[in-house]
């Protein structure tokens, strides 16, 4: 589980350019957050991720309730796709229409995400919430910078 989660990190990563005079050229609101809180953040939230959804798989393999795996399994690859894919979008693309999409999608499947948790757990679904709720923040955001600069 770290593995997949650590190469969505590093493929987001990669594509991700905050200091690009593209980046620095938007107007921004003055609720975004500075672009050094980006990182630990999402390092955190990474690691929530792989921690959380271990777990979960485990309890259900260990549970012999199998029949959630595969649906979780690939709800979770769905949502490490659309995380990576933002970045690449955003920065790379530097397609704000599309960037919202991407983020308005990530956000609904990280509360997906929440939801099966949830079911299972409380608590876990509890400790895997603050993944969905930064993820609407960023969609959000997203959103934000598109109505802000509607030509770039």
């Amino acid at each position: 589980m770290g593995a997949v989660v650590t190469a969505t990190a590093v493929a987001g990563g990669i594509a991700t350019r905050p200091n690009s005079l593209w980046y620095r050229s938007l107007r921004k609101p003055c609720w975004q957050p500075p672009a050094a809180a980006f990182g630990p953040v999402w390092t955190m939230l990474y690691a929530d991720i792989a921690f959380v959804s271990a777990l979960h798989l485990a309890d259900r393999l260990e549970g012999f309730e199998d029949d959630d795996v595969k649906p979780y399994a690939a709800a979770l690859a769905a949502n490490l796709a659309l995380d990576a894919s933002w970045s690449w979008v955003f920065f790379r693309s530097r397609n704000l229409p599309l960037a919202t999409g991407v983020a308005a999608a990530l956000a609904a499947s990280s509360a997906d995400l929440v939801r099966r948790v949830w079911k299972s757990r409380i608590q876990r679904g509890v400790v895997l919430a603050p993944y969905a709720a930064w993820t609407g923040f960023a969609a959000a955001l997203t959103a934000e910078l598109l109505r802000r600069n509607p030509r770039r």
